[in-house]
């Protein structure tokens, strides 16, 4: 009896790490391809804000607020002044005009929530695709209809690299391009 109890014993000396190991394995494994795949996402910002309305309607231009977005490697949010820049006059008395107002004579601000976001481990190069002429809409969907903004695209490596796959002539599909 207690040889058949050390035999059991034994085998569970086995398969316990064996089970931990293939756990943490697949664990990893699921982490890291979900990484980038925030499609949906559409965080409660510090006051709303319409892209519909702003570059939809109004067809102000993306790069009119994120101004730094043919200039450098990431597009920036805009800060409030930039916001202030029409609307110190336009709809001056909305309550979160107003907010804004209040923060900006205090010296303070609000920071809006990141939506499109890629893993710290990716070189991403706005610039680059800018001036390559790949449009906003192509990775953040139709911002132009979107009241509140979302993430439309997987920001995953096979999301990257199928676009620059079908691009081939113009975009390069080494490993260092993206990964530094």
């Amino acid at each position: 009896m207690s040889e058949m109890i050390k035999i059991k014993s034994s085998r569970w000396k086995t398969i316990i790490p064996v089970g931990l190991v293939l756990f943490f394995i697949l664990f990893g494994v699921y982490t890291l391809r979900s990484v980038g795949d925030n499609e949906g996402y559409s965080p409660t910002q510090p006051i709303p804000f319409s892209h519909k309305l702003h570059a939809g309607d109004l067809k102000i231009d993306c790069q009119y607020c994120h101004s730094a977005v043919s200039k450098s490697r990431i597009a920036t949010v805009p800060s409030m002044n930039v916001c202030m820049n029409c609307h110190s006059v336009v709809k001056a008395d909305s309550p979160h005009i107003q907010k804004m107002k209040d923060l900006i004579a205090k010296g303070d601000s609000f920071e809006w929530v990141r939506v499109h976001d890629m893993p710290d481990f990716v070189f991403f190069n706005h610039k680059r695709h800018i001036a390559k002429g790949v449009t906003c809409e192509t990775c953040h969907g139709e911002v132009r209809t979107m009241e509140k903004i979302r993430q439309e695209k997987k920001f995953n490596m096979g999301f990257c690299v199928n676009c620059h796959r079908t691009n081939k002539d113009k975009a390069p599909i080494t490993c260092n391009t993206c990964h530094n």
